[in-house]
């Protein structure tokens, strides 16, 4: 907003949206301008001291910290030491995860994210990323697709002792044999009902990565997935304008 490129679109730029929802609360601000925001974040953090719009305008742009000791900005960091000393490193001990395969679920699942869809993509699927990425899919390992009569794109049932989910599979040597993997996108999927509570001792991390499961044909969404479905498309409705 120093150099405005355009308008925006909608008639408000993003702080002025911010103000009117938090005067709508009742905040009761009174900004007229993005450098007085960049003012006051100025007074009320240290490494910001120096920072002004007629700063960034005639320099371009300014690394933090700027301040009296830095008036242009820091342009490298750390040159002579880490401010706040070296990192620690610990060794711990390698605790194997509680989960184990066996006769009803003899497969690991790994769940993970795609490039084209930013975390759990609730704001990406919004946007024609979707032609990339349009539903999670169960990738298997031929040899376990061919044990169990599921051909590229079939439903499946994917199980495990915390729930169930069916998607759609992708028949692929990408996974190695025993092991299945899906992303977490799309919520009609909700890869994680099947995921189990464990998690790391350390640091409270679920454990997303072994899961066991066992995955067979199936012939469509399970009944959760079109309650939901339900659900949603209810929920998007728009109701007519009052006259």
């Amino acid at each position: 907003m120093v150099r405005k490129v355009m308008a925006p679109k909608n008639g408000y730029e993003d702080w002025e949206v911010t103000q009117l929802l938090a005067n709508a609360l009742g905040a009761g601000w009174s900004y007229t301008h993005p450098s007085e925001i960049m003012d006051e974040i100025a007074a009320t953090t240290p490494s910001f001291a120096g920072v002004t719009y007629d700063l960034i305008d005639r320099m371009g742009s300014v690394q933090w910290p700027c301040n009296e000791k830095s008036p242009e900005g820091t342009p490298v960091m750390h040159i002579d030491g880490f401010v706040r000393g070296k990192g620690r490193f610990i060794v711990t001990e390698y605790l194997a995860t509680d989960e184990k395969t066996g006769p009803r679920f003899p497969l690991l699942l790994t769940t993970g994210r795609i490039l084209s869809q930013y975390n759990v993509g609730a704001q990406t699927r919004r946007t024609a990323n979707t032609v990339w990425h349009d539903q999670d899919r169960l990738e298997i390992h031929p040899h376990d697709a061919e044990n169990r009569g599921i051909n590229d794109g079939d439903w499946v049932r994917l199980a495990s002792r915390s729930g169930e989910t069916t998607l759609r599979a992708k028949v692929t040597d990408r996974v190695a044999p025993g092991v299945v993997y899906t992303t977490f996108h799309h919520p009609d999927t909700q890869a994680n009902v099947v995921t189990t509570d464990f998690s790391d001792w350390a640091t409270n991390c679920p454990e997303y990565k072994v899961t066991a499961v066992q995955v067979g044909r199936s012939n469509g969404p399970s009944d959760w997935q079109e309650d939901y479905a339900a659900q949603a498309a209810n929920a998007r409705r728009i109701l007519p304008a009052a006259e």
